[in-house]
C-alpha cells in the first residue's frame, strides 16, 4: 500500500477531507500538493513552456557562427564529427557539404547578445533572457526527443514535466486545471511530426495530473457544455448523484482512481464557468493585440495561445505548455524557417514583456526550446539559396526567463561548427531538474512509487543549471 492509499483508507484521513471538500464548501486557496512542498523557497510559482516542436536551427537563430562562411560547401572534416552517429536520412549522403547560415547576425542589448535577423522582437528583450546554446540530449528523433525532454525518458508511459509539477504543488486555481497545454500548427509550408496526448499525459500518477488540451473550436475543452435540455441544476442533481455513488464505492475498495474521478467531475462543473471568462478576450485593449501580432484575433494560433498564457498565469495556474509546430526543416530552411519565425517570434517576446509589465515575470518562469538542434551539413542539394539540416542531438539552444533566472546569463560555447560543445555541456535532465528548482522543488526528493520503484522526472540523473539561478 502506497501512502496515498493509506491515508485515503483512514477514518479521518486526507482522502475524506478531500471528498467533504468536493460535497461541502469551496476554498479560496485552490487545491494543495503534497505536504512538505516547496522544498526550498520557491523564485517561480508557475511556468510556461513554449516548445517550438521539431527542432529549431541553433546557428540560424542564436548561435553565431562566422568562421562556417569559409568552410562553405565544403565536406564536413571528420574530425568534427568524429564518427557520431548520424539519422537515416542523411546517412546515404555522399557527402556532408558545410551550409553557413545564409541570415544577418547582430548584437543586441547590454548583453550584446548575437541575434539571428529572423528574430527582431526577441533582440528587444534579450538582456532579459537567460540564454543556454550547449543543451544536449540522447534520442536523435523525434518521438523519442520530445518524449524525453517531456518525460525524462525515451520510453512512454512515463509523466511528463507538468503532472509532476501539479502532483508535487497543486494548483492556486481550483476552478482551471492546474496543467494546461495548447498546440499551433506550422507556418511552415512543408508538414510536421505529430503531436501525441501522452506528451501531456500523468503516466502511472493519478490521472487527474494530466493536462487538460485547449482546444481552437467554440468549447475550449470537449464536454463542457451541458447537452440541449440540460440545466444547470441537472447537471448539479447529476453530479451529486454520482458523487455519493462514488464515494460508497471509495469506502469499500479505497481505490484512489475512485477519488480522483470524483476531483474530475468536481473539476469540469467549475470550469463550465470560468473557461468561458478565460477565453473572452473582448475585455483585452487594442494595444494587448497589437502586442501580440495581428495573428492573436485568430483561435488556435501560437499569438493567441501566448495571450492565452498570460491570462491563465494571471489565474494562477500552475503550468502552460504551448506546443508550436512546424520546426523540422530537412529542406527549404530559408523559406520555412523565416515562415515560422515571423509567426512566432512577435507573441513569444510580447508574452515576455507583457508578464513583465504587469509584475508577473518576477513568479513565473517562462521557458523557450525545442527536443534538439539541427546539423551543420545540408541535407539534399545545397545551392546558394536553399539548404536542409538533419537533426543534431549534439547541442541545441534554449532560454529561460523570469521567476528563478538571472536575466542576461550566457552558457555554454560550442566548435566553429556548431556541432559539439567545447564548454559547460547541459543536459536534458539538468534543465528539467533548473526548472523544478525554481519552483521550490528538489527533483531528487519528487519522486512516486510505482512498481517498487521510487520514479522521479529525472531519473537518477540531473544537476542544477547553477549560473542560471539568481
Amino acid at each position: 500500500m502506497n501512502r496515498r492509499e493509506l491515508l485515503t483508507r483512514l477514518p479521518m484521513g486526507i482522502g475524506v477531507a478531500a471528498l467533504s471538500h468536493l460535497f461541502g464548501a469551496e476554498t479560496k486557496h485552490g487545491i494543495p500538493g503534497l505536504p512538505g512542498l516547496p522544498h526550498v523557497p520557491p523564485k517561480a510559482k508557475r511556468v510556461i513552456l513554449l516548445h517550438q516542436s521539431g527542432g529549431p536551427s541553433q546557428m540560424d537563430l542564436f548561435d553565431y557562427k562566422p568562421e562556417m562562411k569559409k568552410f562553405q560547401g565544403v565536406d564536413l572534416p571528420g574530425s568534427v564529427r568524429n564518427g557520431q552517429r548520424i539519422t537515416g536520412m542523411t546517412s546515404g549522403q555522399a557527402t556532408f557539404p558545410v551550409a553557413s547560415s545564409m541570415f544577418q547576425f547582430q548584437q543586441y542589448g547590454q548583453t550584446g547578445t548575437w541575434v539571428s535577423e529572423l528574430l527582431p522582437y526577441t533582440s528587444k528583450i534579450v538582456d532579459d533572457l537567460a540564454l543556454i546554446k550547449t543543451v544536449h540530449t540522447e534520442a536523435i528523433n523525434h518521438d523519442p526527443a520530445i518524449t524525453f525532454f517531456q518525460s525524462g525518458s525515451q520510453q512512454p508511459g512515463r509523466p511528463s514535466i507538468g503532472a509532476w509539477v501539479s502532483y508535487g504543488l497543486g494548483s492556486e486555481n481550483e476552478n482551471l486545471p492546474a496543467f494546461v497545454v495548447m498546440v499551433s500548427q506550422a507556418h511552415a509550408l512543408n508538414t510536421d511530426q505529430p503531436l501525441f496526448s501522452r506528451l501531456w499525459g500523468s503516466g502511472f500518477l493519478p490521472s487527474n495530473y494530466q493536462g487538460v488540451k485547449f482546444r481552437a473550436s467554440a468549447d475550449p475543452v470537449l464536454y463542457l457544455s451541458d447537452p440541449k435540455g440540460i440545466t444547470k441544476q441537472n447537471r448539479r442533481s447529476m453530479l451529486d448523484a454520482i458523487g455519493k455513488l462514488n464515494e460508497m464505492k471509495f469506502k469499500q475498495v479505497g481505490d484512489p482512481e475512485i477519488e480522483t474521478r470524483i476531483t474530475q467531475y468536481e473539476m469540469a462543473y467549475r470550469m463550465q464557468t470560468s473557461v468561458p471568462e478565460l477565453v473572452d478576450l473582448s475585455k483585452e485593449p487594442e494595444s494587448t493585440f497589437e502586442m501580440y501580432g495581428p495573428e492573436s484575433r485568430k483561435p488556435g494560433s501560437y499569438a493567441r495561445n501566448c495571450l492565452l498564457a498570460r491570462r491563465l498565469a494571471e489565474r494562477g495556474v500552475r503550468f502552460i505548455q504551448l506546443y508550436h509546430r512546424g520546426w523540422d526543416q530537412h529542406n527549404d530552411l530559408p523559406r520555412d524557417l523565416a515562415l515560422q519565425c515571423r509567426g512566432t517570434d512577435q507573441p513569444t517576446a510580447a508574452l515576455v514583456a507583457d508578464l513583465k509589465q504587469r509584475g508577473l515575470l518576477e513568479d513565473t518562469l517562462v521557458v523557450w526550446g525545442g527536443e534538439f538542434g539541427r546539423t551543420v551539413y545540408c541535407q539534399g542539394r545545397l545551392s546558394e539559396s536553399n539548404y536542409g539540416r538533419d537533426h543534431h542531438p549534439r547541442n541545441f539552444c534554449m532560454w529561460m526567463a523570469g521567476g528563478g533566472v538571472k536575466p542576461g546569463v550566457r552558457i555554454g560555447e560550442t566548435d566553429d561548427f556548431s556541432y559539439n560543445i567545447v564548454k559547460d555541456p547541459v543536459h536534458v535532465h539538468d534543465m528539467q531538474a533548473t526548472i523544478l528548482r525554481c519552483l521550490g522543488i528538489d527533483h531528487k526528493k519528487l519522486t512516486y512509487q510505482f512498481q517498487g520503484r521510487h520514479f522521479r522526472l529525472t531519473d537518477v540523473h540531473g544537476e542544477l543549471v547553477e549560473p542560471v539561478l539568481s
